[in-house]
């Protein structure tokens, strides 16, 4: 391989690491949890004693190493965290760890072999962070590392794709209703009763989500408070066993489990975290809250097919709609990459023909109908 091919490899390693070890300062400088500041300080350390590596594999080359800086990609994601909190990024974050650490797969230096580990050990404590709502507990992350449950759902994952939702659907009706009629009115009308009814769909579906499993969730509580009442001993072995699935040794795992057992004011907070994994406070989120959101991100997602209709007209009125819905997608295809590290240009680019596309169809079938109606 020669040094040019080295050189182009190095400077890409050092950007990942310079990448993480910013993110993973701002989930410590967010997390409100102590514990989990300190392991995200540690997993920042880390990305950049990996990055100053390849530096030193750069100065041994004599290539010229260009001043640090964090990508976009990398400072969007940080933003997110810092307005809506670690867990928001979290299984995004986990996916790209895992590509992170197969990226160095096949690089020939024993670096790369090294990091690759570090790499993959920092996407199973990511994995367990999103899965936990209350963090990792104090003292067991080390023996915890590497075994764990499957990360949480995606709320950023959810957030582009509400959008998408409203953009997408909300273009085909306008362009449908466009094709089949000239009236601007007829297709003002129809824009905003689908925004209207989507958005209420959305939310309506998203609050009895929400509530069912809050009610599922405070009678699965209620169930293991009368087991622990009924049956302390069980309780207790079960507690051991979960702990023991952790990595923990057998008799750590009981000496933990008979020492939570013996706080009666918080050892129900406990079983409900560890054995049900809820977390007794949030109980899975407010339902009006999840209402409203996807209210919110479906009827902003409609906006922009809508909008060119409240001041123009005709012809011009569906270009500027479609022009304006192209920016849009756009700008959804770019929030797509922050899940999959793909191109903005390619992953945009795509998210913009498919949506036209399908505003296409519809206006064709809209102007079949009107035809024939006609």
């Amino acid at each position: 391989m020669s040094n040019a091919e080295d050189v182009k490899r190095y400077l890409t390693n050092r950007q990942k690491e310079i990448d993480g070890a910013a993110m993973y300062l701002a989930l410590a400088e967010a997390e409100k949890q102590p514990q989990m500041s300190d392991v995200y300080h540690k997993l920042s350390a880390s990305e950049e004693k990996h990055a100053a590596a390849w530096e030193k594999k750069l100065s041994d080359l004599n290539a010229k190493i260009p001043p640090r800086k964090v990508s976009w990609r990398t400072q969007t994601m940080i933003w997110l965290a810092k307005r809506f909190g670690p867990q928001f990024v979290l299984p995004t974050l986990t996916a790209n760890e895992r590509a992170d650490s197969q990226a160095y797969d096949g690089q020939p230096d024993a670096e790369a072999e090294e990091f690759s580990a570090d790499e993959k050990s920092h996407a199973r404590l990511l994995a367990m962070a999103s899965h936990s709502t209350g963090g990792l507990p104090g003292g067991t992350v080390a023996q915890l590392e590497g075994r764990h449950r499957a990360g949480g759902g995606n709320a950023l994952r959810a957030a582009v794709l509400g959008a998408n939702d409203g953009l997408v659907s909300i273009l085909s009706l306008t362009m449908g209703v466009a094709g089949a009629t000239s009236s601007n009115k007829d297709v003002l009308i129809a824009g905003l009763a689908g925004l209207l009814a989507g958005a209420g769909s959305m939310a309506l579906g998203e609050w009895l989500s929400v509530q069912s499993s809050r009610e599922l969730y405070e009678h699965q509580i209620k169930i293991e408070a009368e087991e622990i009442e009924e049956n302390p001993a069980e309780e207790l072995e079960e507690l051991s066993l979960i702990y023991q699935s952790k990595g923990l040794p057998e008799e750590r795992a009981r000496e933990i489990a008979a020492h939570l057992m013996a706080d009666k004011g918080s050892i129900l907070d406990t079983l409900a975290r560890e054995e049900l994994g809820i977390d007794p406070e949030e109980l899975g989120g407010s339902a009006y809250e999840a209402a409203f959101t996807s209210f919110f991100l479906f009827a902003v997602g409609a906006i922009f097919p809508i909008f060119p209709y409240l001041f123009w007209s005709g012809t011009t009125a569906i270009y500027i709609s479609l022009a304006i819905s192209a920016i849009g997608l756009f700008i959804i295809g770019a929030g797509i990459t922050l899940m999959t590290g793909r191109g903005v240009l390619y992953t945009g680019m795509r998210q913009v023909l498919v949506g036209i596309a399908a505003a296409a169809l519809t206006f064709g079938v809209g102007k079949l109908i009107g035809v024939s109606v006609g």
